[in-house]
């Protein structure tokens, strides 16, 4: 599912990251992708075809060592691909931006905020993942897993996302995702956010999104638990969900 030419964004560090960018109106919308998935999802371009409809600014794009972009997964951290983002925001982007963040791109989309304020005007989370390398991937590790991850510096992991191929977890990714935990403070963002949470997702416990929304300074911040809901949030229901929200910010 994809609409266009796939372009580049060269970076003085020799990184080349995909995106597709649509012009329009501000505020634009801005769509951060989750952990090893990249923009040709059914979210993204569905974003994007409603952006289309309505002349509304919108780029998508894939972090370092996913989708299109260079690099490679297995040496990819939180902080590097919140400087992709970073950098598409600063560099394919105009004004305030409307940031809709999936799963690791919910985490990343609150960092991103808190670096950029003055570029969000709001943000929407969809099975927001905020500090999950320490808070929801540690835990589940096995002793033998945690000891791998010590002695080997990289654990497998089964994913349901990816052709049932396992993918690697890097003490790296562990370690330097510490740099950037949230919850344990308030979380200086101040624009509207909005929410989302299936309550059947596998993935990501909803109280992780609770637990964020808790924390935020933002007086105008709400979430929505969806009963039904799933971990991909893609069903027809809940594009209409999304798609409402954005209409109304």
């Amino acid at each position: 599912m994809t609409t266009g030419t796939v372009r580049f964004l060269n970076l003085p560090n020799g990184k080349r990251i995909a995106y597709h960018k649509t012009e329009g109106t501000g505020p634009g919308v801005l769509f951060f992708g989750g952990f090893k998935s990249d923009m040709t999802g059914t979210k993204a371009v569905k974003l994007e075809q409603w952006c289309q409809t309505h002349q509304r600014a919108f780029t998508r794009f894939d972090y370092s060592g996913h989708g299109q972009s260079s690099g490679r997964f297995e040496t990819g951290t939180i902080g590097e691909w919140l400087d992709d983002a970073l950098s598409v925001i600063d560099e394919l982007t105009k004004g305030p931006q409307i940031i809709v963040g999936s799963s690791m791109g919910g985490w990343l989309s609150l960092l991103a905020t808190i670096a950029r304020p003055q570029r969000v005007h709001a943000l929407i989370t969809l099975a927001c993942a905020t500090d999950f390398t320490r808070r929801l991937l540690i835990p589940t590790f096995s002793d033998v897993q945690k000891q791998q991850l010590t002695s080997e510096g990289c654990v497998l992991i089964p994913c349901d996302y990816d052709d049932q191929q396992p993918y690697p977890i890097t003490r790296q990714l562990i370690e330097e995702g510490d740099n950037h935990l949230l919850l344990d403070k308030p979380i200086p963002i101040h624009c509207p956010v909005r929410m989302f949470h299936g309550m059947r997702d596998p993935d990501v416990p909803w109280d992780f999104s609770r637990r964020t929304c808790e924390q935020l300074e933002s007086k105008d911040a709400t979430l929505t638990l969806i009963k039904q809901g799933d971990h991909r949030l893609s069903e027809p229901a809940d594009l209409r969900l999304l798609l409402n929200c954005l209409e109304q910010l």
